[in-house]
């Protein structure tokens, strides 16, 4: 990814009593999120946590999506319209609440 281009990151905190399923994640929701998105969408990754900072903790994010585009404006438009079928998805994998974070890329 290129400098000035903004950085979606989706992240579902690790929890007690939380589920997470991976399998329909990857197979279902992220291929839902770039057709979804189509072009505006210019990279894409998604994690799954495996330990935490110290030696043998758990991950602090069960999993961490971060979604590229041009611009602030056209991640507006797109996420804007895509925003109720991600939202009416999100119970077929998780009951986590997702916390998300728009940055720039800087370097």
């Amino acid at each position: 990814m290129k400098k000035g281009m903004i950085k979606v990151s989706v992240f579902y905190p690790n929890a007690d009593g939380k589920k997470f399923d991976m399998d329909y994640y990857i197979g279902t929701h992220v291929p839902l999120v770039s057709k979804t998105l189509g072009t505006a969408l210019k990279g894409a990754s998604y994690d799954k946590g495996l330990g935490g900072g110290a030696p043998g903790s758990p991950a602090t994010y069960v999993s961490i999506a971060n979604l590229f585009f041009d611009s602030i404006e056209e991640f507006g438009e797109a996420f804007g319209a895509a925003a109720p079928t991600f939202q009416a998805d999100l119970p077929n994998f998780t009951n986590i609440e997702p916390i998300v974070q728009i940055s720039e890329v800087m370097v």
